[in-house]
């Protein structure tokens, strides 16, 4: 069996011809990656390989790329792929296609060579090795072919990388200690949803107390003490040996979007169990009590209220939101006690801050920063603060004929004219984002000018003074723009929360964490909410992303991660973790 060892100690022949077959007939990566010898970890050799690529120009990255076969293509009828090649379309059944799944990825094939110049190249064997439907095959290819050239090349590279990643973890015979079980557990209670559709999770609803559940087994089978608190929080406790020991929390959120992804919240609860569940199976325990915690809710879906778990936690849960109505009038308070809660209890839930020690989580990134820095894991240095509004403007309705343009009224225009303002004031600046994701015309019709429009602000940046300047200038400027059009506006706030910066000291142990494990240390800003921004009230905090594969979506079925990357993550933390106290 080849070894880390073998390859660091190999003359530089024998290192580029072990390696020849992990980029497909290109031995000029190994041959340049061999000068960076000796490698402290895998995750250093995969780097330095990928820097490789990386750092070639655009005809050696195409002349990669060419190399690679088409899916299901001639080649592979007529046996002429590589054994890598070869093993790689049979996992996905590849070998096994229909004459009409022949006949469309023959289709398939032509159309995207024809746009791009380059083969279709996707790691079939998928983010857990074990190997894609043909179905997703298909529908991977579909979609990336609406892809824009520059953006497809890069997709491509990366393709290539994680198809070397699987093939040096076979030649190495690495098996993921933690990755594997993360990655099932999370298709489990994936396909536990409030949605025959898509995974929805919504705070107590049935499909929400199933995976409340089935944490805390899997808690508890990780050799953990687990309870699900008044507020629907589930929570396991690793106890330290020192009875009168401090606590350090992990975890994050259970709850989804509507037809969100897998990962999102949910990597943070899995990834720690899997670590504890080693952790016990070794018998060992932390000098201080750790706690993993599965937060109930944190995406405002049912009841428009976030972060209802963390703030129950930091004794900052608003007990009159037990009073808001659900879409089918339904209550909070109702919904828990029609779950078994008792909601007078929430209070009591509150941890005190003199017996914390902090707080991490990891989370899925939600975007694109690590997938194109080709890096698994970032520090957060900064949970970006969030303005929320919901606009009403309301116009005349009359007819689309007969009403001359300098006459109308038209609540649809000025929403248009708002977007945009909010799109120009929000470019340009390093941190700050603005989105209005929801807009309608209530009743509209064909030949009708608006009378009414509603649309969703939501203005973010990680230095607070920036997203209250914005939301002045966007306000004054929707207060402009109305006046001239002869517009009524309304306006309702949802969000207001701060910006949460990390704790440099957490921050920099992790960083150090990831040093030991090979990878550089990489910060990065989070434009998303999470968790951390509540407990920040009360206690330092500090945050580890994971990269998010197919472009960075995320509250989206297509949100991904893989094996690897779990696992690398749980090494990680799990040095964080023996490393805090020192």
């Amino acid at each position: 069996m080849t070894t880390l060892d073998h390859l660091n100690s190999a003359g530089t022949a024998s290192f580029v011809d072990t390696l020849r077959g992990i980029y497909e007939h290109s031995p000029w990566i190994p041959e340049r990656a061999a000068a960076q010898r000796p490698f402290a970890s895998l995750a250093a050799l995969k780097l330095a390989l990928q820097d490789a690529v990386t750092q070639a120009g655009e005809d050696e990255q195409l002349s990669l790329l060419r190399a690679h076969p088409e899916l299901a293509g001639k080649a592979a009828i007529a046996g002429e792929l590589t054994a890598e090649s070869t093993g790689e379309q049979a996992a996905s059944g590849l070998n096994l296609c229909s004459p009409e799944e022949y006949a469309l990825l023959h289709r398939l094939n032509a159309a995207y060579k024809a746009k791009f110049g380059f083969p279709f190249i996707l790691a079939i064997k998928g983010p857990t090795g074990k190997g894609l439907t043909r179905q997703a095959i298909i529908a991977t290819f579909e979609r990336r072919l609406k892809n824009r050239r520059q953006d497809e090349l890069r997709e491509a590279l990366r393709q290539v990388h994680r198809i070397a990643e699987i093939r040096l973890n076979e030649l190495l015979g690495v098996e993921l200690r933690y990755g594997p079980a993360i990655m099932q557990w999370a298709e489990e209670i994936g396909a536990i949803s409030d949605d025959e559709n898509g995974l929805t999770c919504a705070y107590m609803t049935a499909g929400h107390q199933r995976t409340a559940a089935r944490l805390a087994d899997w808690m508890r089978g990780a050799g953990m003490e687990a309870s699900i608190d008044a507020a629907g929080n589930v929570v396991g406790r690793y106890a330290s040996l020192d009875a009168n020991a401090k606590t350090l929390i992990t975890g994050s959120h259970y709850d989804t979007v509507r037809n969100g992804g897998k990962y999102d919240g949910r990597l943070g609860i899995l990834l720690p169990i899997a670590i504890v569940r080693d952790l016990h199976e070794r018998s060992e325990r932390l000098p201080y009590h750790l706690e993993v915690i599965g937060f109930a809710e944190e995406e405002g879906v049912r009841f428009r209220s976030t972060f209802l778990g963390s703030n129950a936690v930091t004794g900052r849960f608003d007990m009159a939101l037990l009073d808001t109505r659900d879409a089918d009038g339904v209550s909070m308070r109702e919904a828990l006690q029609q779950a078994g809660h008792d909601p007078r209890q929430i209070p009591a839930i509150a941890r005190d801050p003199a017996t914390l020690l902090g707080y991490v989580e990891v989370h899925i990134e939600q975007g694109p920063v690590l997938l194109d820095q080709g890096l698994p894991l970032g520090v957060v240095t900064a949970i970006a603060g969030s303005s929320r509004y919901l606009v009403e403007l309301t116009g005349l309705a009359s007819h689309a004929g007969t009403t001359p343009m300098h006459m109308r009224r038209d609540a649809a225009a000025a929403a248009a004219e708002i977007v945009l303002l909010v799109e120009r004031r929000c470019a340009g600046k390093a941190s700050l984002v603005g989105t209005v994701g929801q807009l309608a015309v209530p009743d509209g019709s064909v030949n009708v000018i608006p009378g009414r429009c509603r649309l969703s602000l939501d203005i973010r940046s990680a230095d607070d003074a920036e997203r209250i300047a914005a939301v002045k200038d966007v306000m004054d400027g929707i207060e402009t723009i109305c006046a001239r059009r002869g517009i009524e506006f309304a306006v309702e706030q949802l969000v207001e929360a701060q910006a949460a910066p990390c704790a440099p000291r957490l921050m920099d142990r992790l960083g150090e964490a990831m040093r030991r494990a090979g990878l550089p240390r990489f910060d990065v800003l989070s434009g998303a909410g999470h968790d951390a921004m509540a407990m920040a009230a009360v206690v330092d905090v500090a945050m580890l992303f994971t990269r998010c594969g197919n472009g960075g979506i995320s509250h989206n079925p297509l949100e991904t991660m893989t094996a690897d990357d779990a696992d690398i993550a749980a090494r990680v933390l799990l040095d964080f973790f023996r490393t805090f106290h020192k």
